[in-house]
């Protein structure tokens, strides 16, 4: 039982693969992590837990119907930025799909930075700004709401523009 001003335990955000070592899947996940500027495997584990409870409610809700969770996990989906108009379009939804959802991905797609890695570096360094607060999580999902609330500090603007004045 969790009282007031308890803090809660963490709990894992992800599961390891459970063949630690097959080389299919290293191949794919090395392809994910160019792809999407990625740091650790554990990034790519994480989309894949979020697809799996996604797709684990899809079924519940195909074994029970119900309007109403039906409804909320519909527009959680389509909030995130992942279009979904029956539930079979749920079990159809792979990892990249949520990879592009993430600050650094939405980042790159923006024109904000070239590359994956520019745009984590941006936010490391708290260049990146939603709605006027500094983004620390490059792994950050962005909901469709918030994507066009993200911009660039000023600070490196102006210095943008002066570095292609002089060019």
């Amino acid at each position: 039982m969790v009282r007031i001003g308890q803090i809660k335990k963490q709990k894992k955000t992800y599961s390891r693969p459970k063949r630690p070592y097959d080389k299919a899947r290293f191949a794919k996940e090395k392809v994910l992590s160019k792809s999407f500027g990625l740091r650790k495997k554990m990034h790519i584990w994480k989309a894949e837990e979020m697809l799996r409870n996604f797709r684990r409610r899809a079924k519940e809700i195909l074994a029970k119907p119900d309007e109403k969770t039906q409804a909320e996990l519909f527009s959680k989906l389509n909030n995130m930025g992942i279009k979904i108009d029956k539930i079979d379009d749920i079990l159809e939804i792979k990892p990249e799909n949520i990879l592009s959802r993430r600050l650094q991905s939405v980042i790159c797609s923006k024109g904000i930075a070239k590359t994956p890695g520019e745009a984590r570096q941006l936010i490391a360094h708290g260049h990146i700004l939603i709605d006027g607060r500094r983004a620390k999580y490059p792994g950050l999902i962005v909901t469709k709401d918030i994507e066009p609330l993200i911009e660039l500090d000023a600070k490196m603007k102006n210095r943008a523009l002066a570095s292609e004045a002089k060019s």
